[in-house]
Formats: structure tokens, C-alpha cells, sequence
């Protein structure tokens, strides 16, 4: 399994201090977590898009490219590209040249967004999200697939013998998940392509994931990419630690209670309750976590919200060290125990690339034979 975290990019006040940190120390900030992420043995570290205050992360891939820079073995994200209000013919020469800058060491996350506004900013109608997305990402799984591509469709102008440049680094596209919270046609989505399925799991029970992965995997099954077990799942989580939970629940509570998100409404005991957030000990951390694979399977990717609702950079970096060295070494054995063979690592760039070979020199067999 991999184990990273996700960030949304908010700039949201401290409600302890009421001091809002700048754009410019909130991407630096963003910066840092990366690097202590790699730091920390972490695998992941995946950045949102947004183009509308209080969020900075407008441009993943400038984001992504200068920290890709500054690591050596750390995965690079996001969570998620918008695949709606982007051009796929941009997504796709931005991923590739990030793809060669870094590596291999990246994917990424395709999702809708559900902020109304950005829609019009970017062309596009809220109300044909679902259409975007389906429509938008036939063409850029073509885009990094086949060399010259004439295409046309609903919502972009037509394509006469294009080639996107630079082509996928060693000829292998970039690993592409499917993001949702709620919405079955991107898990078909992911099912129809084979491509990996994140539900970020963050703001809804477990039986509503549960319902969505295993929508995913019985499609995955049915158009022949393997076993419902082995199709490629990545979930979300949040959490808040202290050595002692009554420490954690005090510290996070006025940061939970004024949340952009979800401040002002549920109690942080009634959330906790309901979702799979957790604040408390490490300890409470990994069991927690431990249990998600009792409704969604054995799965491939975890990666933990920690940098939101205007917590301080000095915070989230003391999670981080505890994420690290506490919590990941005792997740990543407990999930290896009873791991069937059949179940899939976690998408690699490496990993792939000896797969198209390998499947390349037995095509290649098959056609001297006969």
C-alpha cells in the first residue's frame, strides 16, 4: 500500500489567533509538508485545484514540477485535476512534461469539482458536469495513447491529426484515479477505463463508501480488467493526534467548530461518530484506519487530510512526524497480514512500464509463432 496525505490549498484564519496567513506562506507552507512527507517516509503527496479565494492551488503541475525538484522518491498527485473546466488536450502536455520532469514519480486524480462559479471562469456549465467529465477524459485517454488523433465531440472544438507533445514518458500514460464523493457515473467511470477509484471519504459514513467501492470493483469485473478484488481503490481520511486523546480533542475542537466546511453545524463528537474523521491518540488513529478495509477490501492507497481549517504550519508538521513514525510503520504491517496474492500493489510508474513490456514481448511471441 501507499500512505500519503492530500491537501486542499485553503487559506483559512486561525480561529485560535484569528490571524489568516498570506497566499505567498500558504503555498510555501504547502511546499513544506511535501518535502517533510518524503521526509518522513511517506509515498504521496497530492495537491488539490481551485480557482477561487480562499484556495491557492490554481496550477498543480507548478506546484507539483518545483517540488518534484526538491525530492527523489516521494509521489506526486492530486486530488483532483478538473477534468470539467480543464482543456484535456492541456491536461495532457501537463502531466506528460511533469511525468518526465519527475520521473515517473507521479499520477494523478481526475474529479468534476462541485464549485458552481469556476464553470463560467473556464466556458463551461455546472449542469453538464457529469457529460464534461465522461466526454473530457475519452479524449485525453486517447490524447496519451495514440500518437496522431482526430476526434470530435460536444464541447470542444475538433482535433484533425493532433499530437499532444511531449509523449508519456518510456511510452506509458500517467496512472489516472477517478475521485468522487457521490456520484456512481465516475465510478463507472474508473471501472470502464481500469483506472483506479478514490472516494475521498471524508464527509460520509462508511456504509455510503462502501456502496460506492463495491459499485466499482462488480463494474471493474465486468468489463474484464480482473477480479472485483483486484481493481484499484484509493480512500481519504482526516485526522487530528496527540499522545492523549483528550489532548487532541481539545486542541482540534475550535478548528473543527469553524471550519469553512463543516463549522457550525455537527459537534465534533457527532461527526467522529458519523464519518470516518478521528481525532485522538495514534493509537485510535490506526485502528480506526485499520477498519476500513472490513467495508471496502484490501485497497491500494491512503492518504490523510491534515493541513486544513486554518491549522498552523508548526501543527501539521508535529502530525506529520507522528503520521510517520507512529501510525504508517504499524498500518503498513497490519495491512500486509492476510493480503491475498491476487490483490494488486499500489500503481507504480516502474511497475507499469515492465508490465507494457512484458505484455509487449509476449504479443510479440504470439505473433512469430504463428
Amino acid at each position: 500500500m501507499q500512505f500519503g496525505i492530500f491537501s486542499v490549498g485553503d487559506v483559512t484564519p486561525d480561529p485560535t489567533t484569528g490571524r489568516t496567513p498570506t497566499e505567498h506562506e500558504r503555498i510555501k507552507a504547502m511546499v513544506a509538508i511535501a518535502l517533510k512527507a518524503e521526509e518522513v517516509g511517506l509515498d504521496v503527496f497530492a495537491t488539490g485545484e481551485h480557482h477561487n479565494p480562499p484556495f491557492v492551488p490554481s496550477s498543480p503541475t507548478t506546484m507539483l514540477g518545483y517540488i518534484a525538484a526538491r525530492t527523489e522518491r516521494l509521489i506526486l498527485s492530486t486530488s483532483t485535476t478538473l477534468i470539467t473546466t480543464n482543456d484535456p488536450v492541456k491536461i495532457a502536455e501537463d502531466f506528460a512534461m511533469l511525468q518526465h520532469l519527475a520521473e515517473g514519480r507521479m499520477d494523478l486524480m481526475m474529479g468534476r469539482g462541485n464549485t458552481g462559479p469556476v464553470y463560467p471562469w473556464f466556458g463551461q456549465d455546472i449542469r453538464q458536469g457529469i457529460p464534461l467529465a465522461i466526454e473530457n477524459y475519452a479524449l485525453l485517454h486517447r490524447l496519451w495513447r495514440e500518437d496522431v488523433v482526430t476526434w470530435e465531440g460536444r464541447f470542444r472544438t475538433p482535433l484533425q491529426s493532433f499530437t499532444s507533445t511531449p509523449r508519456p514518458l518510456d511510452g506509458v500514460p500517467p496512472f489516472v484515479w477517478h475521485g468522487s464523493i457521490r456520484s456512481p457515473e465516475i465510478a463507472e467511470q474508473a471501472a470502464y477505463y481500469g483506472d483506479g477509484f478514490f472516494h475521498n471519504n471524508i464527509f460520509w459514513p462508511k456504509e455510503h463508501t462502501q456502496k460506492m467501492v463495491e459499485l466499482y470493483r462488480t463494474r471493474y469485473a465486468h468489463y474484464g480488467h480482473g477480479t472485483p478484488e483486484q481493481a484499484i481503490v484509493g480512500l481519504g481520511g482526516q485526522v487530528f493526534m496527540r499522545k492523549n486523546s483528550q489532548d487532541a480533542v481539545r486542541e482540534f475542537r475550535p478548528y473543527f467548530d469553524n471550519a469553512p466546511v463543516y463549522g457550525h453545524g455537527p459537534s465534533l463528537e457527532d461527526f467522529s461518530e458519523q464519518t470516518p474523521l478521528t481525532v485522538g491518540s495514534p493509537q485510535q488513529v490506526i485502528e480506526r484506519t485499520l477498519s476500513f478495509r472490513d467495508y471496502v477490501g484490501d485497497y491500494q492507497r491512503q492518504l490523510f487530510l491534515m493541513d486544513h481549517a486554518g491549522l498552523p504550519l508548526k501543527t501539521v508538521l508535529e502530525q506529520l512526524d507522528m503520521l510517520g513514525e507512529e501510525v504508517v510503520p504499524v498500518l503498513r504491517e497490519e495491512f500486509a497480514k492476510g493480503r491475498p496474492a491476487d490483490v494488486p500493489d499500489a500503481p507504480t510508474h516502474a511497475a507499469r512500464v515492465a508490465a507494457a513490456q512484458a505484455q509487449a514481448a509476449e504479443e510479440n511471441q504470439e505473433v512469430t509463432q504463428a
